[in-house]
């Protein structure tokens, strides 16, 4: 016993019973409350339902059809690589024909152009080379020529030294009568004509019609050797049929053409430029 229990102010109040039954009553209620609780909370929670999407199951191997893209696309890109290479060959091939005929096309014509200036250069050696013995020609002919009773006319820049009568002496004098005009590619008169339509031209003063093209004028009558020739005779440069120019025999050695637009109509001897051949339609 405490020194104080004999204070009755410092003693512990006595518990009765009822008091103890009632708070272990509480404290069985708690106790039991407490282990249901615990055996609630121990037992397995009841699974929840969820919802799934099902996939569909593939019918096939996956692995061949990846395969089989895989090679297809490759062969594609192949394919489209090959293409592509060809068509880049035929854009390259047609561009090196296109430069090919450009050069072919310039170096012929450069050759044209050359043969073309040597051609005028030869002619005009030639021309030059004749020019001395054509005028001691003209003086010796003309002298003999005013006492003559040749039925031709003194025009021009020469005379025709044998004689032509006829249908021959108005084709001469015709074509004589034109020398000193243009020449003028098509050209039919009266200023101005190319070497065939000179040619028509003076035929048709005898009346004679004649083809247009020096190529059929060549052809026009039956052949005459050079050697024989006659007043009014048709000459010709190149072959029989085919001839690129023609010209008019007026006699002594001479002819009568329409040249080139650089000499015009002019009477030259047959050295300066030997024809062909020669055809008489007379």
């Amino acid at each position: 016993m405490s020194h104080t229990a004999h204070i009755p102010s410092h003693r512990k109040p006595r518990r009765s019973a009822s008091k103890l039954a009632v708070r272990a009553g509480v404290a069985g209620g708690v106790l039991s409350t407490l282990a249901m609780a615990g055996t609630a909370s121990a037992s397995p929670a009841e699974p929840k339902t969820e919802s799934t999407l099902e996939m569909p199951v593939l019918d096939m191997d996956l692995a061949a059809e990846v395969s089989s893209a895989v090679t297809t696309a490759a062969e594609n890109t192949r394919l489209a690589a090959v293409e592509g290479e060809l068509t880049a060959q035929e854009e390259s091939a047609r561009t090196g024909a296109a430069a090919e005929a450009k050069q072919a096309k310039e170096e012929a014509q450069k050759a044209a152009e050359k043969k073309a200036k040597e051609e005028a250069d030869r002619k005009a050696e030639a021309e030059r080379a004749t020019r001395a013995s054509e005028r001691t020609s003209l003086k010796t002919t003309s002298g003999s020529g005013s006492g003559s009773g040749s039925a031709t006319a003194p025009q021009g820049t020469g005379t025709v030294t044998a004689p032509a009568t006829g249908s021959a002496a108005a084709i001469v004098n015709f074509a004589r009568a034109q020398v000193g005009k243009a020449y003028v590619m098509g050209g039919t008169g009266p200023s101005s004509f190319d070497c065939s339509g000179l040619v028509q031209a003076a035929y048709r003063q005898a009346g004679i019609s004649l083809p247009r093209m020096s190529q059929a004028q060549s052809s026009a009558g039956k052949s005459v050797s050079l050697s024989a020739l006659q007043p009014g005779d048709i000459l010709y440069w190149g072959s029989k049929g085919s001839a690129y120019h023609v010209a008019v025999y007026v006699g002594g050695g001479k002819f009568v053409g329409a040249q080139n637009p650089s000499t015009g109509i002019v009477e030259r001897s047959l050295n300066y430029d030997k024809p062909t051949g020669a055809v008489r339609v007379l």
